[in-house]
């Protein structure tokens, strides 16, 4: 039996999403072939909690828990925090120096894909369509209207690095900048301008099993709020149809993007790509490489259209994971 830790928590707003997705991992993988320990990430502290409500902190120095004087070590690590420090590369740095597998992408490619800014300038030379973009610093001089020049409006105001859709406003108007850039700079220092992009808008997920990239089918998100916001994610407001209501055209072309975004970027374990069909090209919008796994989220809808288990899944991840790390 190999001891699995997975992940949860993390020190962002998205801390208790995280948990949600990570009590769902916890419940999907195979207890025949793994011991399971739910390990909270949290600025509190990284702990273990155990069936009788005991909270057993984790030795940092090698990532291992001390159970009734039994040392427990991990051969995986099953990595499901959503924002820092699981999703910028910070964790797997560290997992990476003490040599523990985790079903993550690796600390570089972490850090870059969760860097909105960084992310996009990688894959324009790839030729990935994406939409306009301008990029503010906390404390540059800010001008509304040359924005609105630039890149037109409606657009969305965003945190560089976020995700769950904290930080992020649709502004119609140039007297609206100001209460969008605030809310976006208690998020993060760096803020990412888009322009608004009129289309479907779809969720791909792939996850890669040796040197082949399964790619999911995608998934078309309507909302009932004006775009795809924390409430539509996560509280209901918004369908979520899979497979989307795209052409069999415009399907395998998202589907092979999604594909060549996963190569291009050396992606890891499970990953989403966003994007949105305007004059019927899939622009890219951005990847989560540790994408939300709780109940009401996409990937495990995408996993069960396919015709797979998600115990499945996670466990061919987990072997994979394992088998590269010691090949």
């Amino acid at each position: 039996m190999k001891n699995i830790a997975v992940l949860m928590g993390g020190y962002s707003h998205e801390w208790e999403i995280s948990l949600k997705s990570g009590e769902v991992i916890s419940q999907n993988l195979d207890t025949s072939l793994y011991n399971v320990y739910p390990i909270h990430i949290l600025k509190d502290g990284w702990y273990y909690i155990d069936g009788m409500d005991s909270r057993h902190e984790i030795n940092k120095n090698n990532f291992s828990l001390n159970i009734n004087d039994h040392e427990i070590l991990f051969d995986c690590c099953y990595n499901t925090i959503h924002g820092t420090p699981g999703e910028d590369g910070k964790i797997q740095a560290y997992l990476e120096l003490l040599e523990i597998p985790q079903t993550s992408c690796d600390s570089y490619q972490s850090a870059i894909t969760f860097n909105k800014r960084d992310c996009i300038a990688v894959l324009k030379p790839w030729n990935i369509t994406t939409g306009r973009h301008l990029y503010i610093n906390q404390g540059d001089v800010i001008d509304a209207e040359m924005i609105a020049r630039n890149i037109g409006l409606p657009c969305f105001v965003k945190a560089n690095r976020s995700g769950s859709s904290f930080g992020v406003s649709k502004v119609y108007k140039v007297k609206e900048m100001d209460a969008a850039l605030d809310a976006a700079f208690e998020v993060d220092e760096e803020i990412i301008i888009e322009s608004f992009l009129n289309g479907v808008e779809v969720s791909v997920g792939a996850y890669q099993i040796d040197d082949k990239i399964n790619v999911l089918l995608p998934t078309e998100i309507v909302s009932e709020n004006d775009f795809f916001d924390y409430e539509a994610k996560y509280e209901g407001k918004s369908q979520e149809i899979t497979p989307a209501r795209i052409t069999p055209e415009n399907m395998l072309a998202v589907q092979e993007t999604t594909r060549r975004i996963y190569q291009v970027l050396k992606l890891k374990g499970l990953a989403r790509a966003d994007f949105i069909f305007h004059k019927g090209i899939p622009h890219f919008i951005e990847v989560n490489t540790n994408p939300g796994m709780s109940k009401e989220s996409i990937i495990p809808q995408q996993i069960k259209a396919s015709g797979a288990s998600l115990q499945n899944v996670l466990t061919d991840i987990i072997e994979n994971t394992i088998k590269h790390h010691t090949s």
